[in-house]
């Protein structure tokens, strides 16, 4: 499975995420998903999968300025760098529909936050039997992950920028004003799913 992710370079916000295979069709409901979410025209940069840009121009048409950034890495020549991140020795932007800016062509955000799902989720521990074996269960802990990222850790490079005060993504983006805590987020699933049978049945559906 693979997990979609969608960041705001300003605000460290994660608005959006999908697990699902890596097609055109997850990347479609993935990016339909953010543009409902967010109003305006603004600048999006993907790597150079080749589903990214029929996705995006049914997802947002001619209201994005959207590039892809394509990378080149080096090939290593021993089998011990197996399981190590290639070196990435040339990267060239490509401008698909609109106008972005060339120095905001990046997808470093979006590549720094996949090991901090790694770090936060233990599911996502490389060479173990820590991964689950239920998509449903993937979903939901990947959930919660951008549930505490975005509203209850604070941020440290948002932290620093408000002199110290502890900032969320959240915060940043305007949409809290503190740093939640768990039991906010324990609060909120009770108040969604107070019938354990309910929920129970929903998850057999599912099935």
């Amino acid at each position: 499975m693979y997990t979609f992710t969608a960041i705001c370079t300003d605000t460290k916000l994660a608005p959006t995420w999908l697990v699902g295979n890596r097609d055109i069709h997850n990347a479609q409901r993935f990016l339909l998903d953010l543009g409902r979410l967010i109003r305006g025209r603004f600048q999006l940069t993907s790597d150079a999968a080749s589903f990214y840009r029929e996705a995006v121009i049914e997802a947002f048409d001619a209201t994005v300025d959207y590039a892809q950034l394509r990378k080149l890495y080096a090939v290593p020549m021993d089998r011990e760098r197996a399981y190590s991140p290639p070196v990435c020795i040339a990267s060239r932007p490509v401008v698909v529909p609109g106008d972005p800016g060339p120095a905001h062509v990046s997808t470093s955000h979006v590549e720094r936050q996949n090991p901090t799902m790694r770090m936060s989720m233990r599911r996502f521990t490389r060479l173990t039997n820590a991964f689950l074996k239920k998509v449903y269960n993937l979903s939901c802990a990947v959930a919660l992950h951008f549930m505490v990222y975005n509203f209850v850790r604070p941020h440290a490079t948002l932290t620093r920028a408000a002199h110290g005060t502890p900032t969320t993504p959240a915060m940043a983006a305007g949409l809290e004003t503190r740093p939640w805590t768990m039991a906010d987020v324990v609060g909120l699933l009770e108040a969604e799913e107070p019938d354990a049978r309910a929920v129970s049945k929903r998850r057999h559906d599912l099935r």
